[in-house]
């Protein structure tokens, strides 16, 4: 991968593996807390990039996509071979010992590109619980290149793979490839039986029990039940508690009065000091809203599904709800995507493209873009109607569940094609590892700050502009038929359906500093949650399938909106 103009030459470590191998937790342990998360150029995969710490050696670290191979038959594929046509100075091969032949096929492809190599056996305490063993002098033997263990949850052997990358970037050690093996299945099958000591027949493990016995329909539909009440409890609990206790106090004690006086210090009294910290001001509601009340549910959201990706959870939910997903054209991974929408559409369009079918592809976008609230406006959901009605928050979920079951059972009949199968590896059940939660959370929350809360304050800035001029009456009096007449709502709700399309949550958040009746919350509630997508989803939706489907999007999500809202005010009108 070539170096980004204007940084100095540094070495360039890049960790290579299969999805579900460690490499991350490796990633977090060789590198500190200054990570960055970005997309390949030309893509939109993600990769992760840091300074290793590696004493006084300066190097990157890049933890590339999991790809069980390069030929370049997706994404990931194709990025991870890019990466490696950069010339690094260093592979890590990541190898999973219990899955050791894919693994080595992998490196045979790794090593035809004839780069220094280091190839490290992850996860040795799983095949332990096996009765499994690995030589791993035979395997350096067989393929030319330096190989150790680790078990990277526990930090058995990382220190050992620190001090061999060191020896190797300072010319102590070569990692260069000493033997040409051809990359075929074949050559991966022959070396892996020479180098395990796995018997042929042994009882399941404890944890291989539990891990089946989740995919059943019991347990796993308890089970399922018992995680998802946990999840909420966590998304809900953990995030009302961060925004009553700690960040309400902080913002609205203390930075927001301070704020206030130092701007009207230095600001007279007039149409520029209401701009700023007025009634939507953008220097105190611009810092509020994205920080008390959406702030809070976006750390306990990705908490929880960090927890689900990282204990091999989420794949074995996908296994058991593979029957009820088939009844709508579905297969079990499609469960994936959509729990990704519940945190950012953006990621679970883009998982699609993992999916095996175009129709099942273009079902969950539908699905996603139209009834799927990404964690920001479920943060303000939360805000908007908890305080006021539970019950009017569960109805609000409810609708988007139901929606979303609905969406998929009528797309399945509509559009052309039979669903596929798919082929889902299904990793072990671990335990979390606190430190590689934290990092993810910290990268997470870095993301939000710089993608999530800038457009809220623009948004807020022109919702500013609008109110203080008098634009925002003439925009309700011009909408008040659509705005008034069939929602129900007064007519400054008009501008969150405009700031809106910069971000969804702005669709709800305005609606907070209106006196609004418990049926209008949910009204309003309800138009945000089917409303148009937000510009950059649009952009993904039309990168992935076209013009024509993101229309479609647009006026499916519209429609729907509208429709739907109007109804619940037309009906509740009638009896409430």
């Amino acid at each position: 991968m070539d170096q980004p103009e204007g940084r100095s030459r540094q070495s360039l470590i890049l960790l290579v593996g299969p999805p579900n191998v460690g490499k991350s937790v490796i990633f977090n342990n060789l590198s500190g807390m200054a990570v960055e998360m970005a997309n390949y150029p030309g893509t939109t995969v993600d990769y992760t990039e840091g300074k290793a710490d590696l004493g006084t050696i300066q190097a990157r670290i890049i933890d590339t996509p999991g790809t069980y191979t390069l030929t370049g038959s997706n994404d990931a594929e194709e990025v991870a071979g890019r990466m490696l046509e950069g010339n690094p100075d260093l592979v890590v091969q990541i190898l999973d010992a219990c899955n050791l032949e894919s693994s080595i096929y992998l490196a045979l492809q790794v090593l035809e590109l004839r780069l220094p190599t280091i190839l490290v056996i992850n996860r040795m305490d799983l095949l332990c619980e096996r009765g499994g063993a690995i030589d791993t002098a035979a395997l350096s033997r067989e393929l030319g290149v330096p190989a150790l263990t680790t078990t990277a949850l526990s930090g058995e052997g990382l220190d050992t793979l620190r001090s061999t990358i060191i020896e190797i970037l300072s010319g102590k050690l070569n990692a260069e490839p000493k033997r040409e093996v051809p990359a075929e299945w074949e050559a991966a099958e022959r070396i892996r039986e020479a180098v395990t000591g796995v018997p042929e027949s042994r009882p399941p493990t404890r944890r291989e029990i539990i891990g089946d016995a989740v995919m059943r329909p019991w347990p796993g539909i308890a089970v399922a039940f018992v995680v998802l009440l946990g999840v909420l409890a966590i998304v809900v609990g953990m995030g009302m508690g961060l925004r009553r206790f700690i960040l309400q106090p902080i913002v609205l004690g203390y930075i927001i009065p301070w704020i206030d006086t130092q701007v009207a210090g230095i600001v007279a009294p007039g149409l520029l000091q209401n701009i700023l910290i007025g009634e939507y001001g953008f220097l105190n509601k611009g810092i509020e809203w994205p920080f008390t009340l959406i702030l809070p549910y976006i750390l306990s959201f990705y908490l929880a599904l960090s927890i689900l990706e990282d204990s091999g959870y989420m794949p074995r939910l996908g296994v058991m709800l593979d029957g009820l997903l088939g009844k709508i054209g579905l297969t079990g991974p499609s469960i994936i995507p959509i729990l990704l929408g519940y945190g950012c559409g953006i990621p679970a369009i883009i998982s699609t493209r993992a999916l095996p079918s175009r129709k099942n592809q273009m079902m969950i976008a539908l699905m996603v873009s139209l009834s799927v609230p990404c964690v920001a406006q479920t943060g303000a959901f939360i805000s908007l109607l908890a305080a006021r009605s539970v019950p009017a928050l569960i109805f609000v979920a409810f609708l988007s569940v139901a929606t979303l079951i609905i969406t998929g059972a009528i797309l399945n009949r509509l559009l052309p094609g039979r669903p596929t199968p798919m082929v889902m590896e299904i990793p072990d059940l671990l335990l979390p590892k606190a430190s590689v939660l934290a990092k993810k959370l910290w990268m997470r929350i870095k993301h939000y700050l710089v993608d999530g809360v800038l457009p809220v304050i623009g948004g807020v800035a022109v919702a500013a502009i609008l109110y203080e001029t008098g634009l925002m009456a003439r925009l309700g009096t011009f909408m008040s038929p659509l705005v008034r007449g069939w929602l129900h709502l007064p007519e400054e709700a008009a501008v969150p359906l405009l700031l809106g399309v910069f971000r969804k949550e702005l669709t709800v958040l305005p609606l907070l500093e209106m006196d609004l009746t418990t049926l209008q919350l949910v009204v309003g509630s309800v138009v945000a949650l089917f409303y148009v997508p937000c510009v950059a989803m649009l952009a993904i939706l039309y990168r992935y399938f076209g013009m024509r489907f993101t229309l479609g999007v647009l006026i499916l999500t519209t429609g729907a909106a509208f429709l739907i809202g109007g109804i619940i005010a037309q009906v509740g009108a009638v009896i409430f």
